[in-house]
């Protein structure tokens, strides 16, 4: 929803046991930090909403890390990016954790 909202289009995605991947197509007029700022702050809020657990266990914490890594296509095309995501922790678990829109 905070993607479709701010016409931000998935492509691709993995969610791994500390980390997620995301492959999007972000508008010219919407930028990078100002999307992963929106992600992170309304997924923690509407993940500590349904957990209540999670607010004794990250209590004076964030739910997610500071950073974050951003890197665009060009030289490396959307299908490789996309082959990467979807292989990720292969041997750990099992393809239901890759998810694709459209």
């Amino acid at each position: 929803m905070i993607c479709q909202s701010n016409e931000v289009e998935i492509l691709a995605g993995h969610v791994g046991s500390d980390h997620i991947h995301l492959l999007v197509s972000v508008p010219p007029h919407l930028s990078v930090s100002k999307l992963v700022q929106y992600i992170k702050g309304n997924t923690s809020r509407k993940l500590q909403m349904e957990y209540k657990e999670l607010n004794k266990q990250i209590w004076g914490q964030h739910l997610w890390a500071r950073g974050y890594f951003v890197a665009s296509s060009g030289n490396v095309t959307d299908e490789i990016i996309k082959a990467y995501i979807q292989n990720q922790d292969l041997q750990e678990k099992s393809n239901s954790d890759n998810f694709e829109i459209g």
